[in-house]
């Protein structure tokens, strides 16, 4: 079997596994569709912290931790993380692994970071750097909103364009050890611009990137729709996803009776009032954590890919007028025959 395949794909000639997955969620999360299967629902969004910041990085620790006990591991076997959020230097991050002392790389794809992160922790275990590897990724209403848009204090009116920022995190342990589901390969994303600049439409800004991503991933693996029983964007919301299968079919590829996006899983929009759905690194990560890797599990299904979507802006390129581009990386997960 050949790693290396097509344009930006890997296939694992020796495959890692997911050993074990956490998801840690607020009380609106928890409200939601997927409340139930939330590792952890904290009520307060501060999370005993001062600010929102200290409080996004507190979702963090508490998800690989979880992860981390659920392995059966100890911080102390994991060599290396691989994490990110959405803030400036990657504050969130930071605040949150500093107690776990563990060698890290922090990670910005802005909503795509859980891909990347499980992306580059795959290709570390899969080439024997590391036996057990942390990947993680966050985000908080509270802290994007200030840093992005407005804080919230400000009460400003959204379009319904407009995605919810989710607020948790989920962390992962990528393995050499046997577990149930396997890191078939990865699809590495380019970024792609189609111009958009409207930071309320974040779904339009992505779904160029997806589809870009998505295309290459079939092409690449010789495969089609068909051959996944799902394949889950990250944060498109109504908006993105209805581009999104439209680009696709453009070039070929009909995905409408397969895909699914976890922006408009973790929500009920009607009368949770979050718009076009959620969005944020905390939104594709959780919903791996909880939906998706239970439906694996139980075998309902055996391939699906996973494709986070990110939106690469910051507060000073749309302050200048800046085009939003974006970029998506997508993980082919598998269920371990026995």
């Amino acid at each position: 079997m050949k790693v290396i395949k097509g344009k930006q794909s890997i296939e694992f000639e020796k495959p890692p596994y997911l050993l074990s997955w956490a998801s840690v969620v607020a009380q609106k999360e928890g409200e939601g569709p997927l409340g139930d299967f939330f590792d952890q629902v904290i009520d307060d969004p501060f999370f005993g912290e001062k600010t929102w910041e200290m409080a996004e990085g507190r979702f963090m620790k508490q998800a690989a931790m979880l992860a981390i006990q659920k392995a059966g591991l100890t911080k102390n076997e994991i060599r290396y993380a691989f994490a990110g959020d959405l803030l400036e230097q990657n504050t969130a991050t930071s605040y949150g692994l500093k107690d776990l002392e563990l060698p890290m790389f922090g990670l910005f794809g802005a909503c795509s970071t859980a891909g990347e992160s499980l992306s580059l922790a795959s290709i570390t275990v899969a080439g024997g750097f590391a036996e057990h590897v942390l990947a993680a990724a966050s985000s908080h209403i509270g802290s994007a909103e200030k840093q992005f848009r407005f804080p919230l204090e400000y009460g400003n009116q959204r379009p319904l364009s407009a995605t919810w920022t989710v607020t948790g995190s989920g962390g992962f342990i990528v393995s050499k050890k046997k577990s149930p589901i396997k890191i078939r390969g990865i699809t590495t994303g380019k970024i792609v611009d189609y111009g958009m600049k409207d930071p309320m439409n974040m779904g339009a800004c992505m779904a160029p990137a997806a589809a870009q991503v998505i295309y290459q991933h079939f092409e690449d693996y010789s495969m089609a729709p068909k051959d996944y029983d799902a394949i889950y964007t990250g944060d498109l919301g109504e908006v993105g996803k209805d581009i999104l299968i439209r680009l696709l079919n453009e070039n070929g590829y009909d995905i409408s009776k397969v895909h699914g996006d976890c922006g408009l899983e973790i929500y009920e929009n009607e009368t949770q009032d979050t718009h076009s759905g959620g969005s944020g690194c905390a939104c594709s990560a959780v919903v791996l954590a909880s939906m998706l890797t239970r439906k694996l599990i139980n075998g309902e299904w055996k391939r699906i890919l996973f494709v986070p979507t990110g939106a690469l802006m910051s507060k000073t390129s749309f302050n200048e007028g800046e085009s939003v581009t974006g970029i998506a990386h997508a993980v082919l997960l598998e269920k371990e025959e026995t």
